[in-house]
């Protein structure tokens, strides 16, 4: 009997050893794995921009199709509410977004069309209004040059030739862009209708395939907070948008601006890129006013028309119509524009916003740390190597006991 229980001991220790070693393996492994899977998150990020970029033509609208179908939405459900198919509403809500950009194209890109065409010609007019400017710049160039000829060192080298090539006539641009641009927007067209006819059995499918309450709620969620976010701001800022255009419209109709409505289609059209939008508008309309008016003081007349009615828009009625729903950082714009701006340029621009609140929204519903958990419904940071919560407080329970207390003398 003695021999057995001096076994025992020996038995257990060596159990004890096993185990911890085992438990050892299993943390190195699992913080190999999440290391691999880091770096791996890592390069897929630093990837996707260039994938983004290199493979524009499927990418942009598809993208552009998912963000326009998404808020159309509501209006889907408006149509689905009153008894109408599925696929007889989409049929619809697409009808209605040709008529609006064929509209906006229309009252834009014609008119458009015989202002550039008209350039050549008022050149002269141009150059007669920006007089003073230039005869400022030439005093200034000349005094510079006086400057630095006295502290000059070597001998003044000569000034490289800079041949510029005419621009392609617009017919041409129009004619070799047309066929690539018509099968872009009919993809987008048929990515939208084929979205918004699914939309309730796919959003049906996706909450009821959850394997738990509290996963088909969170989906619920997401998906309404999305579709609510993203219809909110665009419907918002499409209102504001064209009331800010009619007035602009309305000014330059009044100061005798020939085509005020593409003037205010393009103020309409441009105000959703925050920040260069507004500029691009003020440079664009001072152009068109050195073609339209005689001197510098009139020219000026249109652009400070705009920046006034875009101040007044900018700081007071959209933080009061769209600031108490949405709320964005001015930093996280500026990178949202700048990104999508680099990767898609002009279309990037326009998505930058959109495409910013959807990920914000999706984040702040899913869980920022966590969104392939909510995606696959197991959480993906693990915490192995850690004690759990009842162990540590089992732990700090057990060590006043552990500790060894002087014995008192007798």
């Amino acid at each position: 009997m003695d021999a057995r229980t001096r076994k025992h001991p020996v038995e257990d220790e060596t159990a004890d050893e096993a185990r911890m070693l085992a438990e050892t393996i299993t943390v190195k492994r699992d913080r190999l794995l999440a290391s691999l899977t880091l770096i791996a998150g890592i390069g897929l990020i630093v990837m996707v921009p260039f994938a983004l970029r290199g493979g524009a033509e499927f990418f942009m609208p598809v993208t552009a199709a998912l963000v326009v179908a998404i808020a159309l939405v509501p209006l889907l459900e408006w149509f689905e509410r009153r008894g109408i198919p599925s696929k007889l509403s989409a049929g619809l809500c697409v009808l209605i977004f040709l008529m609006l950009a064929f509209f906006a194209i229309g009252s834009i890109v014609v008119p458009a069309t015989d202002w550039v065409a008209q350039v050549p010609a008022k050149i002269p007019k141009v150059r007669a209004a920006l007089e003073p400017v230039i005869r400022l710049y030439k005093h200034l160039d000349r005094w510079i040059e006086r400057a630095t000829s006295q502290i000059a060192i070597g001998p003044a080298q000569a000034t490289p030739t800079v041949n510029v090539e005419q621009p392609h006539s617009m017919l041409g641009l129009l004619t070799s862009s047309a066929p690539h641009l018509l099968i872009q927007l009919f993809f987008a067209l048929l990515v939208i209708f084929f979205f918004l006819a699914g939309w309730t059995a796919m959003r049906k499918k996706a909450i009821v395939t959850r394997g738990s309450f509290e996963g088909a709620l969170t989906t619920a969620r997401v998906i309404q907070q999305v579709v609510d976010a993203t219809s909110t701001y665009l419907g918002t800022i499409t209102v504001i948008n064209i009331g800010l255009g009619t007035l602009t419209a309305g000014a330059l109709w009044w100061l005798g601006m020939p085509s005020p409505v593409m003037w205010g289609g393009i103020v309409a059209v441009a105000n959703y890129i925050p920040y260069l939008g507004p500029i691009v508008c003020a440079l664009l309309l001072f152009l068109g006013g050195l073609m339209t008016y005689p001197d510098i003081w009139g020219a000026l007349l249109p652009p400070a028309v705009f920046i006034g009615f875009h101040l007044v828009e900018a700081n007071f009625f959209t933080p009061m119509v769209v600031g108490h729903r949405l709320t964005v950082s001015p930093l996280s714009i500026l990178i949202s524009l700048s990104f999508w701006a680099w990767v898609w340029g002009t279309t990037g621009a326009l998505l930058a916003v959109p495409l910013l609140i959807i990920l914000k929204t999706v984040f702040s519903a899913a869980g920022t740390p966590d969104i392939a958990g909510f995606l696959f419904e197991h959480g993906t940071l693990t915490h192995a190597g850690e004690e759990d919560e009842e162990e540590v407080e089992d732990r700090q329970q057990m060590e006043p006991a552990m500790v060894d207390t002087p014995k008192r003398r007798p």
